[in-house]
């Protein structure tokens, strides 16, 4: 079939209370080629840096992202309305230090798996 409608997203439990709907992806419709997933960041939210073999998209919806990209001195924030592209392989650290949620669409390419995210300790 060319085409594919999604009706229910897979809710995939991560520690911190971060929210994670899977769309397309390899959990919820084993797509490999790219992954689709809606994410919810609570206040104070962060994660380990990582290293991914896949590329990442961010369109932020809500609230504020900071972006710590490589050996950069300054993180970026990525606010309501704008995007941000990271390359696979690039060293890179989500977080939401901010006092409101952040709401966001992440879009991987390859789609994300866990055991290509190579985050660090």
């Amino acid at each position: 079939m060319p085409w594919r409608l999604v009706d229910t997203p897979t809710r995939i439990p991560v520690p911190g209370g971060k929210l994670i709907e899977e769309l397309f992806g390899h959990v919820n419709t084993g797509t490999s080629a790219f992954s689709l997933a809606h994410m919810v960041a609570p206040p104070g939210w962060g994660e380990p840096a990582q290293r991914p073999e896949f590329g990442e998209l961010t369109l932020m919806v809500r609230g504020r992202m900071r972006i710590e990209v490589g050996d950069a001195a300054e993180p970026l924030e990525l606010s309501a309305g704008q995007a941000f592209w990271i390359d696979p392989g690039e060293r890179v650290r989500y977080a939401n230090p901010y006092p409101e949620e952040s709401e966001y669409f992440a879009v991987c390419l390859p789609a994300f798996a866990p055991d290509t995210a190579h985050r660090e300790e």
